[in-house]
This record gives C-alpha cells, structure tokens and sequence, in this order.
C-alpha cells in the first residue's frame, strides 16, 4: 500500500475527528477512507483509532504517531514545495489566523493588499479569540497578542497594545468620571469577556497595583457589542485599545482612568519552524509587519 497516501488519510482522519469529513477534505468516498484507516493499521499492527457509531478517537499509539506522521507530511511537502518553486515565488494556500476584532480591523486590510500583489496566492483567515496551535491546525501564520508561551515558534515582534477604560462622553458627562479604581461600584459596568473574563479588574499605576471587583450591568461575549452599547451611553468598560482605537479618536469614547492601565501586551507575528522558507509565508510575514509597525492603533 501507498504508506504516504495512508498517513495523509490518517492525519486527515485525526484533524477533522471524523472518516466523513475527512472525505470530504481529500475527495474520496467515505467507505474509501475506512478501507485506508483498517488497511494501515493492519500493516503496523496496531489500532490508531478507537472507534464507535458517533465518535473517532486516537489510541495512546495513534496519539504517538499523529506528531510524526504531520512531521512526515510537512518534509514530503516542503521538498515538493522546493522543486516546484514555492519557495522563492509566492503561490498556493496562505492559512492566517487573528483575534476576533484585531483581524477584521487590522489584519483584514493587510491580506487585502497582499492578495492583490501576489495573484497565485490565496488566503483562509480564521479568526478567533483563542490560542491556536498552528501545526496542530494546519495554520501558517499567527497575529497573536500576550506574551508567547511556545518556544517552537518564530515570532516577530510589531508593537503592543494595552487595555483601556472608556465611557461615552455622554455617560461622563451625566456620572462624572472616577478618579480612582475603587470607585467603579459606583458606576454602570460593561463587561467584554473576553477581554476580562474575571469581574475583578486588576489595576496598575505608579503607586503600585489593585484590583477592583465590579458588579457588571451587561456582560457581552461579543466585544462589538460592548463597544456599541458603550457608545450609547450605557456605562464604563474595558476594551483593548486596539479595539476602540477609532472611537477614542473620533470622541465616540472617552478614556477614563488612564494612570490605572495594567501594563502593554505585545503584538507579535508567529510562524512554525520549518515553514518559514515559503516565500508565500515570507512575503506575507514582511507586508504584514510593515503595515502593523505603521498602524496608529498599535502601540510603538
């Protein structure tokens, strides 16, 4: 049997935890699929997959041998990618992945142009609040805010952005604005939860740090949302500064306890090694950090 193939159906299998959607995913028939998986694991002799009528799981052996067989798959890929030119003329499929709002307001603009300058190119932007592990995820690049944890990635440094409080002038005018933390029991709260999952808000100033429990008014999964109802005067929230770049500058929003801001949270753009020798991947990585480096919502 051809054990490339088969390791390409079983990564496929164990990325998309099902044989229908890995099908899908390689054009075949499902029953194909089956036939593959039973195949393989009868050449190694041992299960990869535990299966019943609604779930595919890995075995502890199939566990072990994912890692190895996409690490397989890569260098077969990459020297492919080598032969055919990949690596010195841009072309092919461009996986990106983003924050929520950061890539609809930022990163959005930047693929735009790319795609516009490089016509053998296309691009899949997957955008999310949450750390995705990129090999595990098929993703090439990563726009990631907050320190990196990850050593086995490369990562380019573009800025930071840090979080910020901020009201409707509006609001202000009719409350008045807090002079410190500890006043924001008295005021409407907004929460973003995704921004500050927690309802006690950590603080930073000159004077050192604290904390402050709020009593949230409105809680929104949704940052947009927070912003929306924060510019009709509802109440105070925190947002990162990113988000509400546009608002602070138009005087929608108003920045309150500015002197309280916990510190900034790097911007960074991150990539697999091994990867970075695509010139799709370098070509995009050098645009990107351009256009983020000028942005005036990201902090320098």
């Amino acid at each position: 049997m051809d054990k490339l193939e088969a390791m390409r159906v079983f990564v496929e299998v164990t990325q998309a935890n099902s044989f229908v959607a890995a099908s899908r995913k390689l054009g075949i028939s499902a029953p194909a699929v089956t036939r593959s998986i039973a195949q393989f694991e009868k050449t190694l002799g041992v299960r990869l997959f535990n299966r019943t009528t609604r779930h595919v799981r890995l075995t502890d052996s199939g566990i072990r041998f994912y890692q190895d067989a996409k690490r397989i798959l890569d260098d077969v890929d990459q020297s492919v990618a080598a032969v055919s030119g990949s690596y010195t003329e841009p072309k092919g499929l461009l996986t990106i992945t983003a924050p929520v709002l950061f890539g609809q307001l930022h990163v959005t603009s930047v693929i735009t142009e790319y795609l516009q300058q490089h016509p053998s190119v296309s691009v899949r932007a997957v955008f999310y609040d949450r750390i995705s592990n990129l090999l595990d995820e098929g993703l090439d690049i990563a726009i990631r805010i907050g320190q990196l944890k990850d050593s086995s990635i490369y990562a380019i440094p573009v800025g930071s952005v840090h979080r910020v409080l901020c009201a409707s002038p509006r609001y202000l005018a009719k409350h008045g604005s807090p002079k410190h933390p500890n006043e924001l029991v008295n005021y409407e709260i907004i929460q973003a939860s995704t921004v500050e999952p927690s309802t006690t808000w950590q603080f930073e100033s000159a004077t050192g740090k604290t904390s402050t429990k709020v009593n949230p008014r409105l809680q929104c999964s949704q940052n947009g949302a927070a912003i929306e109802a924060a510019k009709q005067g509802l109440g105070i929230t925190r947002l990162m500064s990113y988000q509400v770049g546009e608002e602070l500058k138009n005087g929608s929003l108003t920045c309150v306890l500015a002197n309280y801001q916990p510190p900034p949270l790097p911007v960074s753009i991150v990539h697999i090694e091994g990867r970075q020798a695509h010139a799709k991947i370098r070509s995009f990585i050098d645009l990107a950090v351009a256009r983020l480096r000028a942005n005036p919502f990201i902090d320098h």
